[in-house]
């Protein structure tokens, strides 16, 4: 998995490629923290993620409860099926912004 961040101003993308699973979701979970150190609104493009195993998901909670215990925002884009189907089938995407 390779994660590229893009800032513009308190506005943070994380573009994700590859599957998040035990081996690279901390790494993510790492990035989305540190993103939060400086933005206000977080944004992980999905697009090149064809897979999230568990451990990807408590990386996601954790940063949508980031986000909310510092007032900020946390979205995903570009969700792929697959992951949306994951999301959707263990209720997540009632709890995390997917545009």
């Amino acid at each position: 998995m390779t994660i590229t961040k893009n800032q513009s101003g308190d506005a943070v993308t994380l573009l994700v490629d590859g599957r998040v699973d035990t081996n690279t979701s901390p790494e993510l979970q790492k990035e989305i923290l540190a993103a939060f150190q400086t933005a206000k609104t977080l944004t992980l493009d999905l697009e090149k993620v064809a897979y999230v195993s568990s451990a990807g998901l408590r990386a996601l909670l954790i940063g949508q409860k980031t986000a909310a215990s510092k007032g900020a925002a946390m979205e995903l884009i570009h969700v792929t099926p697959t992951v949306k189907t994951v999301l959707d089938s263990v209720g997540f995407s009632s709890i995390l912004t997917i545009r």
